[in-house]
């Protein structure tokens, strides 16, 4: 019997051991170091700007970021504005992008653009961070915002792999966003971590992925299992541009296959990019990705006001 017991009290000495570093490694991964933004629009030559902060549809959080006018960098008073969404544990420089490039491209073939920080990111309001889950309530905030000021605007959504999930999500629901663009997004934030999560923990997957998939919950009140692009894509009904690299190991380009073949609208788009990783397909060759992005909008902008008309089984191939 009192085997028995030692064994019994190795194994719980063993169970507790493993919940409290699962439990240590999800509260560091839902609390990722925040990164300074050091860059300013003019250093892009993006001389007119103005700094804006709004609420989170979330209760207490503030967000911050930009306004960049066409007209007021000299493009022509536009009517369109792009809203960028960043990745994990980044802020609105996504600076491997980067995203301020991006977006002086975006302002000089005259659209306007919104940059902001998600909740725990760059200057907005400390917060969990939920990988896409509470981030929506964000990204909300930022369309409330822009449709509160300049309500003639009509918007298009931006994102890069977390931030491409959330625009999915938000966009594919939200009828003031008539199109999306989504640069390495995951399917279901669920089946990617069952897969994936070693890689960011550095722990076994047995029998860490299920104590954090199953304790995470409880603990934060965020459930993995509530990120699903796919639903919002199915019902979207609008515009989609999928973007991935070929060569992406963070979030593999099947996952915007797999969306690709969700999306209903005629005009929607997949871009296969040969060789690149994980949101590195506009450095490595930016003119042909503002290429690629600027003729999906206008094609896109031309039908968004014939939506419904345009849902249809069959869509054109992937672009090449």
């Amino acid at each position: 019997m009192k085997v028995i017991a030692i064994a019994v009290l190795i194994a719980v000495t063993a169970i507790a051991a493993a919940a409290a570093v699962a439990l240590r490694v999800t509260w560091k991964l839902t609390h990722p170091r925040r990164k300074p933004v050091e860059s300013r629009p003019e250093d892009v030559s993006l001389q007119a700007y103005e700094s804006v902060s709004f609420p989170s549809r979330e209760s207490g959080i503030t967000i911050r970021g930009w306004f960049i006018p066409a007209e007021g960098n000299g493009f022509g008073k536009s009517e369109r504005t792009l809203i960028f969404s960043h990745g994990y544990g980044q802020n609105r420089l996504e600076p491997h992008l980067p995203a301020l490039s991006l977006a002086a491209d975006m302002v000089s073939n005259g659209y306007n653009v919104l940059l902001f920080d998600f909740r725990n990111s760059g200057e907005s309001s400390p917060a969990l961070t939920t990988i896409g889950l509470r981030e929506q309530q964000d990204l909300l905030g930022a369309i409330d915002y822009l449709k509160a000021t300049r309500p003639e605007q009509k918007i298009g959504l931006i994102g890069f792999s977390m931030g491409a999930a959330t625009s999915l999500m938000v966009g594919g629901m939200d009828e003031r966003v008539e199109t999306i663009i989504a640069d390495s997004p995951f399917y279901s934030l669920q089946e990617y971590l069952e897969e994936n999560l070693p890689q960011w923990t550095g722990l076994p997957r047995y029998p860490f992925n299920w104590l954090i998939l199953t304790l995470s919950p409880l603990m934060l009140q965020a459930n993995p299992r509530d990120v699903v692009p796919y639903e919002a894509v199915k019902q979207a009904g609008k515009p989609i541009l999928f973007i991935h690299g070929t060569k992406d190991t963070t979030v593999p380009s099947s996952n915007s296959e797999q969306l690709y073949q969700l999306a209903t609208h005629e005009a929607s788009r997949l871009w296969l990019v040969p060789g690149t990783g994980h949101v590195r397909s506009y450095p490595h060759d930016p003119e042909t990705y503002v290429s690629h992005v600027i003729d999906f909008l206008q094609r896109a902008w031309i039908s968004g006001t014939e939506t419904k008309s345009f849902i249809h089984a069959k869509k054109p191939s992937p672009i090449d």
